[in-house]
């Protein structure tokens, strides 16, 4: 990492970076049978969830193609529900996202995290969330809770903008609405396939991937990958990146 260069602003990525997911069973088997009560479905919940699943792979392999996401109205009734009345479908389909999310693990930030957001905003940092997920309300409704909304000057979910990663446009939004240029802003991440080639295009100014818990495996970087840093710790971020005044 260049530590001559002088950075304003810093994007966070969420799943396996600012946010990860736990596997609680009870908690994932709760929202499987949520699903299906919101639903209105007389399928057994887990056979519904089995269908959800076996949907959701051609969405999936489309949103991945073509760096799109759907909103949770058109997710639900073009994609995943389109046999099911459109009106019910339209009321409920904000927490059928939420629910489905939930089904692969209760999400908590990671260790380290809140006092690096609160870190980097007291040294004068402008701070964006830039996202691949599907849902439109979970996390604007979870910054909210935790009371982490005020630190953020920006928040682009692929679900609102309907853009995705590694698509570069995305971080152009951001920095957009930060009033920053791309080329003074730092991008934490954990996917170095996702995260790296869209914001190397767009011309993000330091790209640092997180070693998220979550991963399995190490990580092999291509010269298209290649991270400016790499962290095993959240908390690294604050030694990466001094005060600004």
């Amino acid at each position: 990492m260049d530590n001559n260069k002088r950075f304003k602003a810093v994007f966070f990525d969420l799943g396996g970076t600012l946010r990860i997911a736990l596997k609680d069973e009870p908690y994932m088997k709760h929202a499987r049978r949520k699903m299906a009560e919101i639903a209105g479905t007389d399928m057994p919940y887990e056979e519904f969830f089995q269908m959800i699943e076996d949907r959701y792979e051609p969405y999936r392999k489309w949103a991945l193609s073509e760096f799109k996401e759907s909103g949770d109205e058109e997710l639900w009734c073009k994609w995943l529900l389109p046999d099911y009345d459109p009106v019910r479908i339209k009321q409920v389909c904000h927490e059928l996202s939420y629910q489905y999310r939930q089904t692969k693990g209760r999400r908590v930030v990671v260790d380290g995290g809140v006092e690096v957001i609160q870190g980097l905003h007291e040294r004068g940092y402008k701070l964006g969330i830039i996202s691949n997920l599907i849902g439109e309300t979970e996390v604007p409704d979870w910054l909210e809770e935790d009371g982490l909304d005020k630190y953020f000057d920006s928040v682009i979910l692929s679900s609102v903008c309907h853009l995705r990663k590694p698509g570069f446009e995305i971080y152009q939004l951001c920095a957009n609405e930060m009033g920053v240029e791309l080329a003074e802003c730092v991008s934490v991440a954990d996917n170095v396939k996702r995260d790296i080639p869209g914001a190397k295009k767009a011309g993000v100014g330091c790209n640092i991937i997180f070693e998220s818990p979550e991963k399995k495996h190490a990580v092999e970087f291509t010269e298209e990958t290649r991270p400016d840093a790499v962290i095993r710790d959240f908390r690294e971020i604050l030694d990466l990146l001094p005060p600004l005044n």
